[in-house]
């Protein structure tokens, strides 16, 4: 199945197999499948930080877009959002019921999954401070419960390494409709304001080094506007790759090597990925 036209850049070969399970037994049983017979397993949510190598990727790829991983249900303070569904439509939910914490994350694109594992976030807040449990899915198709206690989140990274995650529980404050709204309607220019045009398929580069920006090293290292192929280091965000229609895998790959091979020289400092390549 070609996977490029699931991810935000357009680009990339075809999975080996894709399997879009219309049931929670029916993506355990393929899990457990998998796990036993080493065959290897992905999940692709909103495909916004994934690059695809151009030979495409050996194994099965998961996509859990059905009622079952994507429902979204409140009740109190609690919303329980199936880690299929978007972002968006969580922070959408959250703010009818008159929730109030997930503003700052609007127009970040992304899975509650994805968002989850990767502890989306900013300065303001990050998703993780949020979530009380996660159902996962384990190596042998079992459903459990991982309890706030049992999870770590830090900067761009948690430790929900298991191999699918279902369900997420998050706790809340309630506020006013119209205080909501306006937070995230400052939260969304302000997003707008400074990453990449919306029509441009764009996603972060790397990681902040500890009490560093990667934006500003990139720049001063002379790297904006760089460009290899159809890939670019934007001018908004020099963290951010744009990707030209028809571009290639390859040249992101060279872009993000030559930027960090650049900053390295430059500034002694070893930028750590954020796009996860397949």
């Amino acid at each position: 199945e070609p996977l490029a036209p699931y991810t935000l850049f357009k680009i990339g070969g075809p999975a080996e197999v894709m399997v879009q399970p219309r049931s929670v037994a029916e993506l355990a049983a393929v899990v457990k499948r998998c796990c036993a017979k080493r065959i290897p397993l992905r999940i692709l949510g909103a495909g916004c930080s994934v690059l695809i190598h151009d030979e495409g990727v050996a194994g099965v790829v998961l996509r859990l877009n059905g009622p079952p991983f994507t429902d979204i249900t409140a009740q109190g303070r609690r919303v329980r959002a199936g880690c299929g569904a978007s972002l968006g439509a969580l922070i959408a939910a959250a703010a009818r019921h008159n929730l109030t914490g997930l503003e700052h994350l609007v127009g970040m694109p992304g899975s509650v999954g994805g968002a989850i594992r990767l502890n989306a976030g900013d300065r303001a807040a990050e998703i993780g401070q949020f979530v009380q449990s996660v159902d996962i899915l384990d190596s042998q198709g079992r459903v459990l419960t991982r309890e706030r206690d049992d999870l770590r989140f830090s900067y761009r990274s948690s430790n929900l390494d298991d191999p699918v995650l279902l369900v997420a529980d998050f706790e809340l404050e309630t506020d006013s409709t119209d205080a909501i709204v306006k937070r995230l309607r400052k939260a969304w220019i302000q997003r707008k304001a400074s990453h990449p045009f919306s029509y441009q398929a764009a996603t972060r580069m790397f990681k902040n080094p500890a009490g560093l920006s990667a934006a500003a090293l990139i720049e001063q290292a002379g790297l904006v506007g760089t460009k290899v192929g159809g890939a670019q280091v934007n001018d908004r965000d020099a963290n951010y790759v744009v990707v030209e229609p028809g571009s290639s895998a390859r040249d992101v790959l060279r872009l993000l090597e030559l930027v960090r091979t650049r900053v390295l020289d430059r500034f002694k400092v070893e930028l750590e990925q954020e796009i996860s390549v397949w």
